[in-house]
């Protein structure tokens, strides 16, 4: 019997096991056995048997196990308990298998006069039962959905409900799956099942979600066969193009904008393949409300780039058919009146969308009437270049850019000369707006990536050169960046655009971001890498003896530009230069340690031209440090180049002595290692020893950066110690009379403290010097504390001259800062900050006494200056959080004594900025539950003092009204950053509370006694400005006034304060009226001004009998004052705004 027969026969329920053993083979990719070349071989009235049989066997597997009785993946996970799947659900499942293999392939060779009745209900059954099938046989589901798959490809009978059930399951796995695409394919080859289903239909709706949720996918938008499939989708329905439409426009936001083109792309497929009412739907709900869209959004949406990038894909496809008709037809309704509408924005977005679709026209009219619609298209450009909003005419200056570039060849001549000259002669020049210069100077690159343009170019641009020196920093890189493009694309020699001797003139003074175009414009005429190193050599001389300043400039950025081969190079030829120019001079030593006979330049340069040598000098250095990191990561050429260096550098510091020449030659030697100079380290602690007090920082900072290079830093440290303390004054704190000093003479204290705020101020040496032992530092530490002495001897009436007490402060204020350095670098102590407590003590016992009117002019004024050094060095240590809790509260204390001195006043200004720091500290930080008691305890306390201060300049006032006048001045910026503290809190926090009704009392006392003063009628006048009231109050409003927030707060305690009733007189009502006419003037706290103008017009109507008396009573007047001011807030509050 036949392989065929044998086949036949099996498939029958009593001859299951023979099928099964069928199927295996089958599988088994080494037997010969294969339904692929079986099955054609059956006659048609065989095949027909078999889907007859196979039908049967299906049917009787499923009714023996049926798909209720079936172990799913369910009961298998559930709980720990094993459950053994039944032999009679293994053969069923192996049934269900051999069925499908055998359908499938019976697809693939059905023939056109088969009857197939048998098959399809094969294929029905399985689709009733493939989801019910367990978890662990995915793989026979995912068969079961590809002879579903294949039953829709071959356009069978039945293929509506079993493509739908392969179209549902495709379009679920491209939804979950991470990497979809061989789904995808599958998905768009099933892609017209959606067309055999109703979108109204229970399975239209249901599918619509799943859909949709293509849209979120990255990987559907970018991939071909997503971008296909989702184009197709247009084409469902007319309401579902509304649905994708508004979900693409929901997740625009979120899409990067690299997607934005591919979301184009699909927009543009589906409206290419749309014909009818789907047309229609795409173009007026998609791509017309994408145009108004991008009109209309502003600027800084973070939709509008992408729907301007949707539009722009549209625009670059107007050379296929039907483009240019479709935007004729969508931007005819709404593009004409954009560009005229009066919000400039509007008009700045339609003109990018106008000259970016340019010309706008329907090819089916008339060539005459198109050349009447571009004439006046191109009119309208012109306009749009005069549009009074400078953002209209620098949009209109890209597009105008944009359409020469595409449309050179079809503009007449004449139009192009206009357009050119409007630009480069009028708004390269607009003097109203740096933005439109910047655009015209960046724009002009679009046209020159047009060589038609070049030889037009060529004589205009040269009337642009003035460009190089205008004041917006943004223009001159934009003009810069238009020279190296005229550069790149050969249109023109820059040079005769802009001249080198402004170039380099620019260079020299410019910023970085203008300097650096500069050097990349210049790089290959004064570095040409491809010429040989002697030509460097003599380019940089050239360029040196031009314009020094500039060759400084240029060999700064010259790195970005080239390998540090090349610059190491140039290192090495400019040493070669100047070893030539020193044998020239007849230095025998030299010549015969450097056998590098070169005669380049003999005639240019000598040992004599110190302009010329120094500028050599300093640009090795430069170029040194360009690369510096780079040496470093290649010993090799490190050890190299040193070695050159330091074989020349001891010759060169005999040979040039001049000033200028010095400096480059010590920075020069701190680049190399300390072992390769060890004679010079001892001339740079000698030089530094030497130098007198008051010296220029020129003369000392590359000798103390030179040292710090080494690793010398101790020896800076040791000799400012050794001086401060040769010059502290022998005997104790108690000694009166003369102070006498031992060796001052030798002592430079005065200069070291210059080096040590030198060393301090920069972070490469403070880094450097902090890297030495604690140990090391605490001599120094100790030696300025010392000087505290001194200045207790000054106050208690001992003869120190003037500078010497200058030195003693100084040394007191370093003593504070080294302690913030020390203390930040070791915080696990609080040595440092003991340190500094005990200074800040030692002020209260020995400094506060002295703040007092019984005090001399010299010890007043020397005690106030150090209690605000002290001040001024606990405000650091709080502004870089080093001080602890314990330390701010110690603070508290001391201004507390501080203000309660006769003359504590005087220190008004720094103790606000102390204060702002505690309070910033206090509020900017979330407390540990611990510390909350603490820390409410700390605010009230900072309130009170705050409060204390406000009393203390009222007082001041009240006193000395000039004096006062002066302390209200210089404390007001202090004020107006304490109250910016604000920020840091909530509306009605108990600091807020404090602090606002402290300045809201002080506001309306201080006015209400001017009032109360007044002794005629005519004297009422309602203030105009801030200044028309009394000083504090004048100052208090001033600083309130500067911030928005600031100023709310204030409006929050004053209706507070209202509804208290703690306002209890005509003149107090009438300070709160004034200050509410100041505050009006600015329309931004209408709402907080009409509610409290309502409740003092209803407060002062219980004086209403004040009306009854004499017209010139003064409470009257007042009253009368009153109630005008404060209708005419309430006047200005009902206005809308417009």
């Amino acid at each position: 019997m036949s392989k065929r027969k044998q086949f036949l026969e099996s498939v029958h329920h009593e001859h299951v096991q023979d099928f099964l053993n069928f199927i295996r083979l089958h599988k088994d990719g080494a037997d010969p056995f294969d339904l692929a070349e079986v099955l054609p071989e059956l006659q048609r009235s065989q095949r027909q048997e078999l889907w007859e049989r196979q039908l049967k066997l299906l049917q009787h597997s499923l009714t023996a196990h049926p798909p209720e009785r079936w172990i799913t993946g369910a009961e298998e996970d559930a709980g720990d308990m094993e459950v053994e799947i039944s032999e009679e659900q293994i053969q069923t499942m192996a049934v269900i298998e051999g069925v499908t293999i055998v359908s499938t392939v019976s697809v693939d060779i059905l023939q056109e006069n088969d009857n197939y009745t048998s098959l399809l209900e094969c294929a029905q059954t399985l689709n009733c039962i493939e989801s019910a099938l367990p978890l662990s046989h995915t793989p026979l589901q995912q068969a079961i959905h590809w002879l579903f798959e294949c039953w829709w490809r071959r356009d069978l009978k039945g293929k509506e409900d079993l493509g739908w059930t392969a179209f549902l399951v495709c379009l679920e796995n491209t939804v979950t799956l991470e990497k979809p695409v061989s789904e995808l394919r599958r998905l768009c080859t099933l892609r017209e099942v959606l067309l055999s289903v109703d979108f109204a239909s229970e399975r239209g709706q249901q599918v619509i979600d799943p859909l949709l949720q293509c849209f979120f996918r990255p990987s559907h938008i970018k991939q071909e066969e997503g971008k296909r499939f989702l184009a197709f989708l247009f084409s469902w329905n007319d309401n579902f193009i509304r649905m994708i439409h508004e979900t693409i426009k929901n997740q625009l936001q979120f899409f990067p904008k690299t997607l934005s083109v591919h979301v184009a792309e699909i927009y543009f497929r589906a409206w290419r393949k749309a014909s009818g009412s789907f047309l229609e739907e795409i173009e007026s709900t998609c791509i017309q409300d994408l145009m108004q869209h991008a009109m209309l959004l502003h600027r800084n949406s973070p939709v509008h780039s992408k729907v301007r990038q949707i539009l722009t894909y549209f625009h670059k496809q107007k050379f296929r058919e039907g483009v240019d008709e479709m935007l004729h037809r969508l931007y005819k309704p709404i593009l004409w009146k954009a560009l005229k509408a009066t919000n400039a924005e509007v008009r700045a977005s339609a003109t990018l969308l106008f000259t970016e679709a340019f010309p706008i026209h329907d090819p089916s009219m008339s060539s005459e009437m198109v050349d009447q619609a571009v004439q006046k298209q191109l009119d309208l450009l012109f306009a749009l270049l005069d549009d009074p909003q400078p953002l209209v005419r620098s949009s209109a200056v890209l597009g105008v850019c944009s359409v020469l570039a595409r449309c050179w060849e079809v503009i007449p001549s004449t139009v192009i000369t206009d357009l050119l000259e409007k630009l480069i002669l009028q708004l390269a020049n607009d003097t109203s707006s740096p933005d439109v210069r910047c655009s015209v100077f960046m724009c002009m690159s679009i046209i020159l990536d047009n060589s038609l343009s070049h030889p037009l170019m060529e004589k205009l641009l040269p009337a642009l050169k003035s460009s190089l020196h205008d004041s917006s920093e943004k223009v001159r890189v934009a003009f810069v960046g238009m020279l190296l493009k005229i550069k790149a694309v050969r249109a023109a020699k820059f040079w005769k655009v802009c001249s080198l001797e402004h170039l380099l003139a620019r260079l020299e003074i410019d910023s970085p971001p203008v300097s650096k175009r500069i050097v990349n414009l210049l790089f290959n005429s004064f570095f040409p890498v491809n010429q040989p190193e002697t030509v460097w050599c003599e380019r940089c001389v050239t360029l040196i003896q031009t314009n020094p300043g500039a060759a400084r400039k240029f060999y700064q950025h010259a790195y970005l530009y080239t390998a540090p081969a090349n610059i190491v190079k140039l290192m090495l030829v400019i040493r070669k230069c100047l070893n030539v120019c020193i044998q020239n001079a007849g230095d025998d030593e030299l010549a015969s340690s450097n056998k590098e006979n070169s005669t380049m330049l003999e005639d240019v340069l000598s040992v004599q031209d110190t302009a010329s040598m120094a500028s050599l000098l300093e640009i090795l250095v430069i170029l040194w440090k360009s690369v510096q990191k780079s040496l470093m990561a290649n010993q090799e050429a490190f050890k190299y180049t040193t070695s050159k260096f330091a074989s020349v550098l001891p010759q060169y510091l005999k040979i040039f002595q001049e000033e200028r020449c010095k400096a480059p030659l010590i920075l020069l030697a701190s680049l190399l290692p300390a072992s390769s100079v060890p004679a010079l380290r001892s001339k740079v602690m000698s030089h530094l020893r030497s130098l007198k007090a008051g010296t220029a920082v020129t003369a000392y900072s590359q000798s103390v950066e030179c040292l710090c290079s080494w690793g010398q830093i101790s020896h800076i440290v040791e000799l400012i110690e050794n001086w401060l303390v040769e010059a502290i004054p022998q005997g104790d704190e108690d000694t009166s009379g003369k102070v006498h000093f031992d060796g001052l003479e030798e002592s430079k204290p005065d200069l070291g403290l210059e080096y040590l705020d030198y060393v301090l101020l920069h972070p490469k040496t403070r880094d450097c010097l902090f890297t030495l032992p604690l140990d090391q530092i605490r001599p120094l530490h100790k030696a300025l504390d010392k000087w505290k002495s001194l200045l207790f001897s000054s106050l208690s009436g001992a003869e120190v001259s003037v500078a010497v007490i200058e030195t003693a402060l100084r040394a007191f204020i370093f003593h504070g800062r080294l302690c913030i350095h020390l203390q930040h670098k070791y915080p696990e102590e609080r040595e440092f900050l003991k340190s500094l407590e005990h200074s800040v003590s030692w002020v209260e016992e020995r400094v506060l006494p002295f703040l007092a009117s019984s005090s001399s002019e010299q010890q007043l004024s020397l005690s106030r200056k150090t209690v605000e050094s002290c001040l001024t060095v606990c405000k650091d240590v709080l502004r870089v959080s080093v001080g602890d809790g314990d330390f701010r509260d110690h603070l508290l204390q001391h201004v507390a004594s501080v203000l309660q001195t006769e003359k504590g006043y005087m220190c008004i200004p720094p103790v606000l900025a102390l204060l702002t720091e505690v309070a910033q500290g206090c509020l900017s930080h979330k407390p540990e539950e611990d510390q909350e008691d603490q820390l409410s305890l700390t605010i009230r306390i900072l309130t009170n003092i705050f409060q204390k201060v406000v009393e203390i300049i009222a007082h001041r006032l009240r006193k000395d009204k000039e004096e006062g006048q002066e302390l209200c001045c210089s404390s007001e910026e202090a004020l107006y950053d304490f109250l910016l503290v604000t920020k840091f809190t909530t509306e009605r926090s108990e600091f807020i509370t404090g602090v606002f009704s402290s300045l809201c009392a002080a506001v309306i006392i201080d006015i209400s006694r001017t009032l109360q003063k007044i002794s005629h009628v005519e004297e009422v006048l309602t203030p105009e400005s801030v200044n028309d009231l009394p000083p504090l109050s004048n100052t208090i409003l001033k600083v309130i006034l500067r911030s928005p927030a600031v100023t709310r707060f204030f409006l929050s305690e004053m209706s507070s304060s209202i509804e208290s009733e703690a306002i209890d007189s005509i003149t107090q009502w009438a300070a709160v009226t004034h200050i509410l006419t100041i505050i009006k003037q600015s329309d931004a706290f209408i709402v907080e001004l009409k509610e409290i103008a309502l409740s003092v017009r209803r407060q002062i109507q219980n004086y209403y009998n004040i009306t009854a008396e004499n017209s010139d009573n003064i409470q009257r007047t007042l009253y009368e004052s009153t109630v005008r001011m404060l209708n005419d807030i309430l006047n200005q509050c009902q206005q809308p705004n417009i």
